[in-house]
Formats: C-alpha cells, sequence, structure tokens
C-alpha cells in the first residue's frame, strides 16, 4: 500500500480486534480468587468428620480381621488390633473341620445366592416393564399388592410357608432341606419388582414408539430396547439380591437344615458353642464371608448407586 493511503476499513477492523486478543491474552486476563481462609478451614474440618466417621464404620471390620489372626487365649485379653502372636490356625482349622465342610459350604452359599440373584433379575424386570409399561386391567390395584407384602415381616410368614414347603400344593413335594425350596421362597422380591418399574418409568417413551414403527412386539422391544437402558438398575438389583441372599440367616436354618447344605452364615455359627465361643475360626469365616460381597460392591458401586437414585425419581 503506497503512502499516504488511507487504510482499508475492514483491515483496521481486523487489527483492532487482534490487538484485543493480545490484550485478553496477556496481563490483562481475569485471575480465578483462590478460596478464602474459612472456606479451606471449614472444608478441612468437613474432611476430618468423614475421616473419623469412616474409621468408626471400620473398626469393627479391622477387629475382625484381626481377631482371625489370633490364638484363642489371646482373643480374652481386651480390645487390640496388632496380634501379639499372629497365626493362620483358625483357618486351618476352619476349612480342615472334620464335622462343617467349609468348602462345600461356600459352595452352597454361591450356589443359592447366584440362583436367587438370577431368578429375580429375569423376573424383576419383566415385571417391572409390565408394570410401568403396559396397560391392563387392575394394574395398579395389583401393584398395590405386590407392595403391601413389604409390610408383612418373615417371622409372619414363617409358619404359612414352611408348611407349603414341606407339602407343596398340586404336587406334595417336600421341598424342606432342599435347594429348591430355599430358592422357591425368594425366586423375585417386592423391593426389586419397584427398583425395575421405577426405573423404567424414567426412560422416554420415544424409545419404543420407534421399535413399534420397526414392527417390534411387546417382548421384542424389552429385549432389544428397554433392558439395554436398564444398566443401572439391574446392577442395583444384583447387588441388594446377592448381597441379602448370601447374609441370608433366618430361611437358610429354616429350610437347609442338613449341615451338608447349610450356607456360609449357618456354618459359622456353629463355632457358637453353649458355654464358649470359638472367636478366631468365626472371625476367620466372617473374613471369609464378606469378601465377595465387597469385591462385587466395588466392582458394580457406580452402577448401583445410579439406578438407586434414578428408580427414586419417578412415582
Amino acid at each position: 500500500m503506497a503512502r499516504g493511503e488511507a487504510e482499508p476499513p475492514h483491515l483496521a477492523a481486523i487489527e483492532e480486534l487482534a490487538a484485543g486478543g493480545e490484550v485478553a491474552m496477556g496481563a490483562g486476563a481475569p485471575v480465578i480468587p483462590g478460596r478464602r481462609p474459612g472456606q479451606i478451614a471449614r472444608r478441612l474440618l468437613l474432611y476430618g468428620f468423614m475421616i473419623v466417621v469412616g474409621l468408626l464404620f471400620l473398626v469393627p471390620f479391622l477387629w475382625s480381621l484381626s481377631t482371625s489372626f489370633m490364638p484363642l487365649p489371646e482373643t480374652a485379653q481386651g480390645f487390640h488390633l496388632i496380634p501379639n502372636d499372629p497365626t493362620i490356625h483358625a483357618y486351618h482349622d476352619l476349612l480342615t473341620n472334620p464335622i462343617i465342610n467349609f468348602v462345600r459350604v461356600y459352595g452352597n452359599s454361591w450356589l443359592l445366592a447366584v440362583s436367587v440373584t438370577l431368578t429375580n433379575l429375569v423376573l424383576a424386570s419383566l415385571g417391572g416393564y409390565a408394570f410401568a409399561r403396559l396397560r391392563f386391567p387392575g394394574r395398579e390395584l395389583l401393584f398395590l399388592l405386590v407392595l403391601a407384602t413389604l409390610m408383612i415381616p418373615d417371622q409372619l410368614r414363617l409358619v404359612p410357608v414352611f408348611q407349603m414347603l414341606s407339602n407343596f400344593p398340586l404336587f406334595h413335594w417336600n421341598l424342606i432341606n432342599t435347594y429348591q425350596g430355599y430358592i422357591l421362597i425368594s425366586v423375585v422380591t417386592a423391593v426389586n419388582l419397584f427398583l425395575m418399574r421405577q426405573y423404567f418409568l424414567t426412560i422416554p417413551k420415544d424409545y419404543e414408539e420407534a421399535a413399534r414403527l420397526d414392527g417390534a412386539g411387546h417382548f421384542k422391544t424389552f429385549l432389544r430396547v428397554m433392558l439395554p437402558l436398564a444398566g443401572p438398575a439391574l446392577a442395583a438389583v444384583t447387588i441388594l439380591t446377592f448381597q441379602g441372599t448370601w447374609n441370608d440367616f433366618f430361611w437358610a436354618i429354616t429350610v437347609l437344615q442338613d449341615p451338608s447344605h447349610y450356607n456360609v452364615n449357618v456354618a459359622i455359627q456353629q463355632f457358637v458353642q453353649q458355654y464358649d465361643t470359638l472367636w478366631p475360626q468365626l472371625m476367620a469365616g466372617s473374613v471369609l464371608a464378606i469378601a465377595p460381597i465387597a469385591i462385587i460392591y466395588f466392582i458394580f458401586q457406580r452402577y448401583f448407586v445410579a439406578g438407586v437414585a434414578a428408580a427414586g425419581v419417578k412415582g
């Protein structure tokens, strides 16, 4: 451009924008203020409180673990978390006990927990989808009846359930002391039906309408569209059902009366005797019983929290 000629307006505008960008990126850029001392102090107090509460919940588990490595006389010396003379005798005695085959008992717990979890996943997802999406006479009344069963404690159902299992209607089967009888009691629970129904209500109906336009029926829509979207709810049902079945003692001791059919909780209760308690063996069994629940929860905890939170959004 020759000297003395006026600069075109568009070039002047570009140079002005560039200059403004340099100012914005330079020393004139806004500075994010830091936290004030009061905010830092409140946060430190909050973290400290949560750590103390967490330790209070952790101490019983640490005490159980520590006791499992103590000899029996040391367990009577009062509360201390570090064994003076650590030993694995309790675990050896637990796994080689001639009266209770703990390896078989552990397998029984896995068999029962996995079977009940699978039946609940299948039936609760099907029932939850039906209550959430299908329209049929008496749907609301039937769902209220399902929820009403939550108010009936297991102790109140003990006698009728025991009589039904001892003489199963129509077939006259005796299902007492059988795996089938125990599984039949918890084949599907009202809590899991409620969780799945609430979660399916949160899924937009646009997915179902798109599936119907493609010619899919109710079952295909459920299997191909709705069920894959219900992953968090299925994870919540898996954790709750597996944990509840694995930790069950009431129905296990009622139905499974043969030592070869015991689950872990009934088996370790045998170490509580009339005049004394074998604390190291009892705690060793408790540690082995807690391990699967802890592993499954740590794996699925993110989905568990998401599923329970989403199930409570829509009623």
